[in-house]
């Protein structure tokens, strides 16, 4: 993929850690390891620990999934 011509915004960024704080606690609200969220969503925990930690952002199928593993609305992951 190639790089990008500008860097993003800040505001980008603040709103990726928004969203890993969201995914984190919601998954801690339903008593799930990184590791059990990672089964439910068909994806590896290191994956989950990068959303969380804002390192990558999840694709809107990953979003899909966290939402209906989490039992919220996707709208109430992503606000």
């Amino acid at each position: 993929m190639p790089a990008r011509r500008t860097p993003r915004p800040a505001w980008v960024h603040q709103e990726q850690l928004a969203l890993g704080q969201r995914i984190a606690a919601h998954r801690r609200a339903a008593h799930l390891s990184q590791e059990q969220l990672a089964e439910r969503v068909g994806v590896e925990r290191r994956t989950i620990q990068r959303y969380e930690a804002a390192v990558s952002d999840p694709r809107y199928a990953d979003l899909l999934l966290l939402a209906r593993a989490l039992n919220i609305p996707l709208a109430e992951l992503v606000q």
